[in-house]
């Protein structure tokens, strides 16, 4: 996931100047990172994090906009934790926070999805809310046939208020739910790199732009490979079953073959791996690709129609099941 490290980094640094775009920010990584909490009675916000530079942000945030200090947590790594956890937490103003952010509503009931005025804000606002939920609980994978920009969210309404703020900034977005957790995926790379764009990820948008031009191009020449080696193993077993056909063709006319097909005929048993446009260069005088193919054609012809006649077995007989199929 050093992608997602990388965006986050960034993420974490981009400068914001317009209030409206940081509430709208906060508001969403209060939401995506699971903020709010009722403990014996009383509204607690918990935000947690996977960066300390992240964690940083939100705090300064908090006591920009709303003057709520705040403390932070530090979850050691263990068990099932690979890293540090770090938890934002506001225990004192909890509740009138989270009135200021949208997470509860006027009566002091808990917003299931985004704040109205965050839902219904402008384009700026949008590439705010998707910057907060990817900085609470996003991730980026590396380039490929599975590549996706996904948020993980604490529920359904969420999840579609998110869809609506990437469909304000003319980026699909899907949501689904997986094994009981709702996301909000994007998948399609020039829908990635807009995103990573539109939240301000710039510098490492260009290292992801860079890592999936260098894995199309490898896919392609990795295609045309393949493609070239398939001709290439197709052209020399079409040339061994011709030889073998050649060979029983000589078996059932003898001394009967005319001159110019024997000499075809003699050419391809030679050089059972050349193609029909080296034996032609081969022969004497020199002919065509088309001339050699239609002597040899020719010559396995006039065979098949005496091996008919006489009620034996033509020059397709000894072919093995994959040749006949060429």
């Amino acid at each position: 996931m050093a992608l997602t490290a990388e965006v986050k980094d960034e993420l974490a640094r981009y400068q914001v100047t317009r209030t409206s775009c940081r509430k709208a920010e906060v508001s969403a990584m209060l939401r995506f990172s699971g903020g709010l909490h009722i403990i014996s009675g009383r509204v607690v916000i918990e935000a947690e994090l996977d960066g300390d530079a992240v964690a940083a942000r939100l705090r300064r945030a908090i006591a920009d906009l709303y003057g709520h200090q705040s403390e932070l947590i530090v979850v050691k790594a263990g068990g099932l934790r690979k890293n540090d956890r770090f938890v934002v937490r506001v225990v004192r103003d909890g509740e009138s926070l989270a009135r200021q952010t949208g997470l509860l509503d006027g009566r002091g009931r808990p917003v299931r999805g985004l704040a109205p005025e965050v839902v219904s804000s402008g384009a700026d606002e949008a590439e705010a809310v998707w910057r907060g939920a990817f900085l609470a609980h996003g991730s980026l994978t590396e380039p490929g046939r599975s590549m996706a920009l996904e948020i993980t969210c604490p529920g359904p309404e969420s999840a579609l208020a998110l869809v609506g703020a990437a469909r304000r900034l003319g980026v699909q977005a899907k949501s689904r739910e997986v094994r009981g957790i709702d996301r909000v995926v994007v998948r399609d790379g020039e829908a990635i790199g807009e995103m990573l764009r539109r939240m301000g990820a710039t510098a490492t948008r260009q290292t992801w732009e860079d890592r999936r031009a260098r894995r199309e191009v490898r896919g392609t020449a990795n295609r045309l490979a393949n493609f070239d080696d398939a001709n290439l193993r197709r052209s020399a077993r079409a040339a061994v079953a011709a030889g073998a056909r050649v060979e029983r063709a000589f078996e059932i006319l003898g001394d009967e073959v005319p001159d110019h097909l024997r000499e075809a005929g003699e050419l391809r048993l030679a050089h059972k791996q050349a193609s029909l446009e080296e034996l032609g260069r081969l022969a004497e005088p020199q002919l065509s690709k088309d001339a050699v193919a239609g002597r040899i054609r020719r010559l396995l012809s006039t065979a098949d129609k005496r091996a008919l006649e006489l009620g034996i077995p033509d020059t397709e007989a000894g072919l093995s099941a994959d040749l006949l199929d060429l």
